[in-house]
C-alpha cells in the first residue's frame, strides 16, 4: 500500500515582479498538495498569470525577505512545506522521494531535509564552484514547518533550523541568470542592497584592507574549496562575483548614502 497520499506537502514561492519565471515554476508544482503564492510589491503581471493556476495568493508589502517569508510560511495549511522561488523548478520524482523520506520517520516529526541545487546560467548547467551570497548548491527548502524561522537582515537573511534530518537525491534545476550581462546586474542590486543593512546596523566599516583579505578568501573557497575550477571561465566568473560581493557592498556602505548618492566628508 502506498502511504504517500496521508503526507501533504505545501508549495511555497515569494515572488515579487516574476512575470518572465512564474509560470514554469508554477508548471513543476502540479504534484504539491498545496501551492502558495506571496507576492511582494508587484507591479507586473505576476499575478496576472498565477491566477490561472490552482495556487493561493497573499499580497503585501513587506520591509525585509525574511518577513515575507515567515508569513508565507504561516499560511500554509500543511505541516511540511517546500520552499521554492520564482526562478526555481521542481519534479514529481523529487515531490514523491520527499514523501517517502518524511515517512521514515515518527508521524509529526520536526526537522527539515537539504535539498541539491543545479544552477543555469542560460542553458548551461554550472554544478560547482557556489558559495555563501552569490548561490547555494544546497538549501534546507523542505522542511517541517516548525523547525525554520528567517531572520530579518535585508538579503540573504539567516535562518534558524531545527533538527535536521537527512538529504533528497533529486535535485531542484536554478536558473540564476540568463547571460553574464544579468550576473553584473543582480551583482549590483546585491551590493546595493547590502550596503544599505551594514549601514543600517550602526556597526562600523572594517579598514580596506580587512575586507579585500576577506574577498580573497571567499574567491578561493568558490574556486578551489568549492571546485569552481571543474567549471572552468563560468567557475572563475562564480568566484570571482561572491568575492567582489563583499568588497563592493562594503565599499558602498563607505562611500554612498542610502540614496546611492556619494557622501559629503
Amino acid at each position: 500500500m502506498n502511504l504517500n497520499h496521508k503526507i501533504k506537502i505545501s508549495a511555497l514561492i515569494i515572488a515579487r515582479n516574476e512575470e518572465k519565471n512564474i509560470k514554469k515554476c508554477l508548471n513543476s508544482l502540479t504534484y504539491a498538495d498545496e501551492v502558495v503564492l506571496i507576492l511582494d510589491r508587484t507591479t507586473d503581471n505576476t499575478r496576472k498569470i498565477a491566477t490561472k493556476f490552482n495556487c493561493v495568493i497573499f499580497e503585501g508589502n513587506w520591509t525585509s525577505e525574511g518577513d515575507r517569508r515567515n508569513y508565507g510560511i504561516s499560511k500554509c495549511k500543511n505541516n511540511w512545506i517546500l520552499e521554492i522561488d520564482a526562478d526555481e523548478v521542481a519534479s514529481k520524482k523529487l515531490f514523491e522521494e520527499a514523501k517517502n523520506k518524511i515517512l521514515k520517520f515518527p508521524y509529526n516529526t520536526v526537522g527539515y531535509f537539504l535539498i541539491p541545487f543545479d544552477n543555469y546560467i542560460g542553458k548551461k548547467r554550472v554544478r560547482y564552484g557556489w558559495g555563501a551570497s552569490w548561490g547555494v548548491s544546497a538549501k534546507p527548502c523542505l522542511f517541517h514547518k516548525e523547525s525554520k524561522i528567517w531572520g530579518n537582515q535585508l538579503i540573504h537573511p539567516e535562518i534558524t533550523l531545527k533538527n535536521k534530518l537527512g538529504y533528497l537525491e533529486n535535485r531542484i534545476n536554478h536558473y540564476v541568470d540568463t547571460n553574464i550581462s544579468d550576473m553584473i546586474i543582480r551583482l549590483d542590486r546585491y551590493t546595493t542592497t547590502k550596503a544599505k543593512e551594514i549601514r543600517s546596523s550602526g556597526k562600523s566599516i572594517p579598514p580596506l584592507w580587512i575586507t579585500i583579505r576577506r574577498s580573497l578568501t571567499r574567491f578561493y573557497k568558490c574556486y578551489i574549496s568549492r571546485k569552481g575550477y571543474k567549471e572552468r571561465g563560468w567557475g572563475f566568473l562564480n568566484a570571482t562575483f561572491a568575492a567582489l560581493f563583499v568588497l563592493i557592498s562594503f565599499i558602498k556602505a563607505d562611500l554612498e548614502d542610502d540614496d546611492n548618492s556619494p557622501k559629503n566628508y
